[in-house]
């Protein structure tokens, strides 16, 4: 005969057959947490290395590098190069440039400070200078040349800088339409090969007088590094007001 639990009570059961654990899931939760974290960890570890990578870069791209002789005057060869200003200025500022550069972008409205303060005694030339690191620079330059053939350069360099970061094919030939450009005429010099042997000849150019980064300066063949503010354009432009007596510079050479 079986005996009855007096108290009615459920019989007890040995917590040990209950609460135990299957030790081979255990594992595969436990792998299944610590490959997670070790993912988290890895994306962190990326963006922060990224984030660093950006900021090198950045600072690099900031901080000026030996370049030309600041102290001497070096000839700079302008001919065929687009020009605004007059033929008469007394002061030849020569910019070697990239239409991707963030620094020149940054340098546009003080350019135009300068033509505005000193109307008539400051000419501008534009000189290609596309950096291996701006993969729509080349083709940023070549567009411009191709405006330029219908007058249209500094229109056409305004809007690439007003627009940095759309450079891509459709988009230049959607700045030459804004312009009213012959679009026939302009995909046709997009192909023509002198243009890219002019942006080949600045490039070469910079090499020779060894300008490495973007923008560079030439004030009348005095270097100058960078997109510095309007206080240091003056300087140099003053300088050379005080000692032109209104000639043309002569480090602005038309060979």
């Amino acid at each position: 005969m079986s005996m009855l639990n007096i108290e009615g009570n459920e019989p007890k059961v040995d917590a040990r057959t209950t609460s135990r654990v299957d030790p081979l899931a255990l594992a595969t939760l436990a792998g299944v947490v610590l490959m997670t974290a070790m993912s988290l960890w890895n994306v962190w570890n990326l963006n922060q290395l990224a984030g660093r990578i950006t900021r090198l870069e950045d600072a690099r791209a900031a901080r000026p590098s030996p370049g030309p002789d600041p102290t001497r005057v070096h000839e700079v060869k302008i001919d065929g190069a687009a020009v605004k200003g007059p033929d008469t200025a007394a002061v030849t500022i020569v910019e070697f440039s990239d239409f991707q550069c963030p620094f020149c972008a940054r340098v546009v409205s003080t350019l135009k400070e300068v033509e505005a303060s000193y109307e008539g005694k400051v000419r501008l030339v534009w000189k290609h200078l596309p950096l291996s690191i701006h993969k729509d620079a080349v083709g940023a330059a070549l567009a411009a040349e191709a405006a330029r053939k219908q007058g249209k350069f500094w229109e056409f360099h305004d809007l690439l800088f007003a627009n940095q970061s759309k450079l891509g094919p459709d988009d230049l030939k959607q700045y030459a339409r804004d312009l009213q450009l012959d679009m026939s005429r302009f995909e046709a010099d997009l192909l023509d090969d002198s243009e890219k042997k002019r942006i080949d000849a600045d490039m070469a150019e910079a090499s020779a007088l060894k300008i490495n980064g973007t923008p560079g300066f030439f004030i009348n063949g005095r270097f100058m590094q960078g997109a510095q503010p309007f206080e240091a354009f003056a300087r140099i432009i003053d300088d050379e007001l005080s000692k032109s007596n209104g000639q043309k510079p002569p480090s602005a050479s038309s060979n």
